[in-house]
């Protein structure tokens, strides 16, 4: 009986399979980085600096058991605890990341402990807001 091409081809022939054939996420994986660059898209209406350089996201993780169907948790706080911008922040966050291709979910958690202080804004942040 003869064997098919399949059966004899050497394992060293085989085509390299990619992620695009894989069907993870048309070949994207929602990365951390990502999530960290839609963050950086989101600004404090008050102030010039968006809320990863503010030091406002104390967590960010994302779980991704089944390709494409990511859940991202996001922790982060405000720069006061009374600031009425507070959903609208949160929501715009929550309304960038789900635009990433391969997020499902978005859960964002407001604290205030610990206590947002300056000291948690970037150096390039502090440039740009005059603070030492």
């Amino acid at each position: 009986m003869e064997e098919s091409s399949q059966e004899s081809r050497d394992p060293a022939e085989q085509p390299e399979v990619t992620p695009a054939q894989t069907g993870r996420n048309d070949g994207r994986m929602v990365t951390d980085e990502t999530v960290w660059d839609a963050l950086r898209q989101c600004y404090d209406p008050e102030i010039p600096v968006n809320i990863v350089d503010l030091g406002l996201i104390y967590a960010m993780n994302v779980e991704e058991d089944l390709p494409g169907e990511a859940n991202v948790y996001i922790r982060m706080t405000l720069t006061a605890p009374g600031c009425g911008m507070g959903p609208m922040i949160a929501a715009d966050v929550k309304r960038r990341v789900q635009q990433i291709p391969g997020v499902r979910n978005v859960l964002v958690e407001l604290v205030f402990e610990p206590m947002w202080t300056t000291e948690r804004m970037s150096e390039a942040a502090r440039l740009m807001l005059n603070i030492s």
